[in-house]
């Protein structure tokens, strides 16, 4: 993928173009994701894929804003969602997200951003045969999950093609990805 794609300035959350730069940062930090992984660096590949996972996060929560306005009990949570949810996706509130998400029709959204938290802390603390400071004893385990995170990641975002501007950028990105993940 070229790297200019995810080098653009983002649009703003209000803008048409905001869920497709959004894809493709995600698709890109997959690549990456893998790439690294190739390269036997799996707490740099941990921290991709959860960079991945969270900015499919800003892309559906931006998609399904209206629906999560919806389901919002105040309108102070509606500001929320719009003003710092959407444009941010804070780490400290993606399991409340990620059950909004799940809320709105995204299947089974709540258990992988657990996995994908959970490489978040891999990436900080490597493995720990203790599971003290990471839930991975092995990097193999880790590397495992990474790839799992992703190859769900890419399902969520071709199931996207009929509700978002598909556009050849998204479509090289995405199939960039899938060989990754065949080789």
């Amino acid at each position: 993928m070229a790297v200019e794609l995810v080098e653009r300035p983002l649009p703003r959350p209000s803008d048409e173009g905001y869920v497709e730069a959004r894809l493709l940062e995600a698709l890109g930090e997959a690549r990456l994701a893998l790439e690294f992984l190739e390269r036997g660096l799996t707490r740099n590949a941990a921290c991709k894929a959860f960079q991945a996972w969270r900015a499919l996060m800003a892309a559906l929560l931006r998609l399904e804003l209206d629906r999560l306005k919806a389901l919002a009990k105040t309108e102070e949570e509606r500001r929320w969602l719009e003003a710092k949810a959407v444009p941010r996706v804070p780490t400290t509130k993606m399991k409340e997200l990620s059950r909004l998400l799940r809320d709105a029709g995204h299947e089974a959204f709540t258990a992988w951003t657990d996995k994908a938290l959970d490489l978040h802390d891999y990436q900080y603390h490597g493995p720990d045969p203790d599971m003290a400071l990471s839930k991975y004893t092995t990097r193999q385990s880790a590397a495992a999950d990474v790839v799992e995170l992703i190859q769900e990641l890419t399902k969520r975002i071709e199931t996207l093609k009929g509700r978002i501007k598909w556009g050849e950028e998204l479509e090289k990105a995405l199939e960039e990805v899938r060989r990754a993940l065949a080789r």
